[in-house]
């Protein structure tokens, strides 16, 4: 073997490799985060959907101030007021960069809403939005007469020295009556892991954590098995419904027993297009 094909055999095997152990819990990480995928794909969905259906000089809505996306409807999901903390943390647009740190540190979150006098949401700062400025201070970087309009931008906050010169604005929120599925598409779609929850005036309410949208979106193993048994009444006659049995584990659907074949390819169909299933384990035998 030469050196290349050694070179490319070393390679294709770290590739095989595991970057880290897996833990015991990580088959249970995987498949909340598909189920929260699906979830949010159906949200999104959804959205498109409606914009389809929508006259073609658009609908108009009362939107909240700041301005933020309209959201995809997300019919039988919680609404967000069920699962934001309260009180949300929040600070000035006047406050200093340096107690800007304070706080997040304090807080142990990523970004902060901003507000003016009257709770008005005006825009978001983040540990990004801090570290940017810092960095940029400390290259010595100077924009030149011709810049590039990102980079002046970026050399426009950084040279800031207040919430209200560091701060993204207008920030992306969500109403308290929109659903969690609402909420999950639009922290998606933004790539943000908290958004500010307001009331239709923009004033601060609230903040929406990702991982409790997760946690509102995907309904346990018992509530899934209970329509899964639901479908199995549906789908089979009434004297072979005791034969045939149902089993989830982490949105895995197991199906045992005995049905005649057509029956148990509808019955595997319709569970399939159940809400967080993850998978369907057709196990069912056609014998007598």
């Amino acid at each position: 073997m030469n050196r290349h094909e050694n070179h490319s055999a070393q390679a294709e095997a770290r590739r095989d490799l595991p970057s880290r152990p897996e833990s015991p819990r990580e088959a249970e990480r995987q498949g909340a985060l598909i189920r929260y995928l699906g979830a949010v794909a159906s949200a999104a969905a959804g959205h498109a959907r409606a914009e389809e259906q929508a006259p073609a000089g658009g609908t108009a809505r009362s939107a909240p101030s700041p301005p933020q996306p309209s959201p995809p409807p997300g019919a039988g999901t919680p609404p967000v007021r069920d699962v934001m903390d309260v009180p949300a943390a929040s600070l000035r647009d006047d406050l200093p960069y340096r107690d800007i740190a304070r706080l997040l540190a304090r807080e142990q979150v990523g970004a902060i809403p901003v507000v003016d006098d009257e709770d008005h949401v005006v825009g978001v700062v983040s540990e990004s939005d801090l570290l940017a400025k810092v960095a940029f201070e400390a290259s010595g970087h100077r924009v030149g007469r011709i810049g590039r309009l990102r980079e002046r931008r970026i050399h426009g906050k950084a040279i800031g020295e207040t919430a209200a010169d560091l701060m993204t604005s207008p920030a992306i929120t969500v109403l308290p009556d929109a659903t969690v599925a609402e909420a999950a598409w639009l922290a998606a779609l933004s790539r943000l892991k908290r958004l500010p929850v307001t009331d239709r005036g923009g004033r601060l309410v609230g903040v929406v954590r990702r991982d409790a949208l997760l946690q509102a979106l995907i309904r346990d193993d018992a509530e899934i098995r209970a329509e899964v048994m639901a479908r199995i009444e549906s789908c089979c006659p009434p004297g072979g419904r005791e034969s045939v049995e149902a089993a989830v584990h982490e949105g895995i659907v197991e199906l045992t027993g005995n049905m005649p074949t057509a029956d148990a390819a509808r019955l595997v169909a319709e569970v399939a297009g159940i809400a967080d299933v993850a998978e369907v384990k057709n196990l069912l035998t056609s014998g007598t």
